[in-house]
């Protein structure tokens, strides 16, 4: 990494210029280059206009769960306490990996039971990278939107996309 200042080739990820200790730490960060980039690292997950989180109480039955989903369309449920707060999410993976094929008894079983606690969550002013970058470590699909502890939305890859193709057609 050369120096703006001095001109010294510094040794890649080097914090300060070895020969005039400049601050070096502004070279390392990314730029955007493109339309979508900037989005990326700029825009908060609000952009996407996430839609109202459908929920369900941790009592609710998988069977019900099952139903909710296939009557609105859905790949994810967020899954709520008596005080409204986030407790799990309940999605067509975990439908997949936990229930078909291991329970026969499923439908009347609590949807707690099966949801993933406690996922992971992000905030109104999160951006889209850093959504993305959970995605991505966890291998999730969905991404639930809180605000003190209680679900405001939730945001999903194929959100991300259709922003993504917005912006290229532009």
């Amino acid at each position: 990494m050369i120096c703006p200042t001095c001109g010294h080739d510094n040794v890649p990820g080097s914090e300060e210029c070895g020969h005039c200790s400049c601050d070096l730490t502004q070279l390392d960060r990314p730029t955007a280059s493109n339309r979508v980039e900037r989005s990326l690292m700029e825009d908060p997950v609000t952009v996407l206009q996430p839609r109202e989180p459908l929920t369900l109480p941790a009592t609710a039955t998988v069977g019900e769960a099952m139903r909710t989903m296939l009557e609105k369309d859905v790949g994810a449920l967020l899954i709520i306490d008596s005080a409204g707060k986030l407790r799990g999410i309940f999605s067509e993976r975990d439908l997949l990996s936990k229930v078909a094929g291991i329970h026969t008894d499923y439908v009347g079983r609590p949807v707690s039971d099966f949801m993933t606690a406690e996922p992971e969550t992000i905030g109104a002013t999160d951006t889209l990278a850093f959504a993305l970058h959970k995605m991505d470590l966890g291998g999730y699909r969905h991404l639930p939107l809180v605000h003190d502890g209680r679900p405001a939305g939730v945001i999903s890859v194929r959100d991300i996309m259709r922003h993504i193709t917005r912006l290229c057609r532009a």
